[in-house]
């Protein structure tokens, strides 16, 4: 792909000339994403090589809760796992962030304060994102001044899948503005990841026009799904994600992230999606900065395997919380 003649503002100038670009992307072949997916999924790697791996995702897990009855010592619980994932192994590194609801960042940013890990926030009527702007921008607001240090939004799927691109940029934007920090708290601001929610936009085709939509408007990170549609995140679907970052890149120079969520439960998932990271975008984006994992009960897995690896045998079934 050559370097971009236009800036973002001037794609998205109109609708028409935001769908001639976005419509102007290459096609994917579904039948080869699939393929190659399915072949990378295959490869297997060296037990040293094995045991980086899975501390290099643990590394990246963002530990979420998002249930109705989620509670502050839920949280408070949450985010003592995050700093100290296997109580009896100080060894075992911290995960990048805890994901909570709006209302209850406070709780996760006191209970994190001086730990590394960052406090995730879902915002912008997250699941559904069917809201007016102005719910969308004060959910974000207040999210962001009760201390979270990222965002995770979900785009209007009924807009982009109508063919109204233009809003969907624009709200993302007014999003973005909205992660800014007062001059009064200092700080930076908060980063945005933006959900595209891949399981209802149909074909790979949407998700690579979605992805480089969100990265037009200046997400941070581009996300696969809320975990709350079926399909969530796939290995092909990842893939297209990846193979979109990397091409902005070479083509506006910015670097954005990837998290694929929901789903991923297993240790063999999680690695697969390292492999695919370093196969497709390449090594740059295999870091915490620019690569997450979204999981809840991927880190129990991450954790016996590792415990396997380091002892010869697995913890009991107690061993470790369940979140």
């Amino acid at each position: 792909m050559s370097t971009l003649t236009t800036s973002p503002a001037e794609i998205a100038s109109s609708n028409a000339s935001l769908r001639a670009f976005l419509h102007g992307l290459p096609g994917v072949d579904r039948v080869g994403a699939d393929q190659r997916a399915a072949m990378l999924g295959t490869r297997s790697i060296k037990t040293t090589a094995k045991a980086q791996a899975i501390d290099l995702a643990i590394s990246m897990v963002d530990l979420t809760t998002l249930e109705g009855a989620d509670t502050p010592g839920k949280v408070r619980a949450l985010c003592a796992k995050a700093v100290r994932p296997d109580p009896g192994d100080p060894s075992v590194p911290k995960v990048a962030a805890v994901c909570v609801y709006p209302d209850l960042v406070e709780r996760a940013v006191d209970a994190l304060a001086g730990s590394g890990v960052k406090v995730a926030s879902v915002a912008t009527a997250f699941p559904s994102g069917r809201s007016f702007l102005d719910v969308k921008v004060a959910d974000t607001r207040q999210a962001v001044q009760a201390g979270a240090d990222e965002i995770d939004m979900v785009i209007d799927r009924g807009a982009f899948l109508a063919g109204d691109y233009r809003k969907v940029y624009d709200e993302i934007v007014a999003i973005r503005q909205a992660c800014a920090r007062d001059a009064a708290s200092g700080g930076e601001d908060a980063h945005l990841k933006v959900i595209l929610e891949t399981g209802e936009l149909a074909t790979y085709d949407n998700v690579r026009r979605a992805s480089w939509l969100a990265m037009l408007a200046g997400a941070d990170f581009i996300k696969t799904s809320t975990g709350k549609v079926s399909p969530a995140a796939t290995l092909p679907v990842t893939m297209v994600m990846l193979e979109a970052v990397r091409d902005f890149r070479d083509r506006t120079g910015r670097v954005v992230g990837v998290k694929p969520a929901g789903g991923i439960r297993t240790t063999k998932d999680a690695i697969k999606h390292l492999v695919l990271v370093n196969e497709t975008a390449g090594d740059d984006w295999l870091t915490p900065s620019l690569f997450r994992l979204g999981a809840s009960s991927l880190l129990n897995d991450l954790l016996m395997q590792r415990q396997k690896m380091t002892t010869g045998r697995y913890a009991g079934p107690d061993y470790f919380t369940l979140d």
